[in-house]
């Protein structure tokens, strides 16, 4: 622990004798808060995509419960044709009830299949932003290493290439907010 504070002591002496370095070294600190900003976003990106996944997953569940609810009345309206007493008057009861029941199941099914498309979507959506936090992040964290490598050579060809490339990262980073 004491050679490392000694060594960055050591780094900040000398750092006092290149002021020329000043400039790449706040690069450096914008950069990484930019890292960790848009690492965050890519995180909850992620996340959502996750839960909307989860709740389309959960919706084409419903949605086939509903499925097999409704094929059981129509199995069962299938058997009371076959096997019924025709022409009862409780039969035609029967029948018409379970009708009405495999119509309304129909119908509700259709809502439930609109609800998992719009979460699949959501979740095409959520997808789509990630990759762009994602990509904006390694484009960061690319930037923040090119300009170290500014101190070590002290040519600032690299802290220019950062520069670019830590531009390049926060516009597409920033093209993750405006997806939606």
């Amino acid at each position: 622990m004491a050679e490392e504070l000694h060594e960055l002591h050591e780094q900040a002496e000398e750092g006092a004798h290149h002021p020329s370095l000043a400039p790449v070294t706040v690069t450096m600190a914008i950069l990484a808060v930019l890292v960790a900003a848009v690492s965050l976003l890519g995180h909850r990106a992620h996340t959502e995509e996750l839960l909307l996944q989860t709740k389309a997953t959960d919706q084409w569940a419903y949605y086939q419960a509903k499925d097999i609810r409704r094929r059981s009345y129509e199995l069962f309206l299938d058997e009371l044709s076959v096997f019924s007493l025709q022409g009862t008057e409780e039969v035609a009861k029967i029948k018409e009830k379970y009708s009405k029941e495999v119509e309304r199941y129909r119908d509700q099914q259709k809502d439930i299949e609109a609800e998992a498309k719009k979460a699949e979507e959501e979740v095409t959506v959520q997808q789509r932003r990630a990759n762009r936090f994602d990509l904006g992040e390694v484009m960061l964290e690319a930037a923040l290493v090119i300009c170290s490598i500014t101190l070590l050579t002290r040519k600032r060809f690299f802290w220019g290439l950062g520069l670019v490339l830590g531009i390049a990262g926060l516009a597409i980073g920033a093209a993750g907010l405006l997806i939606h």
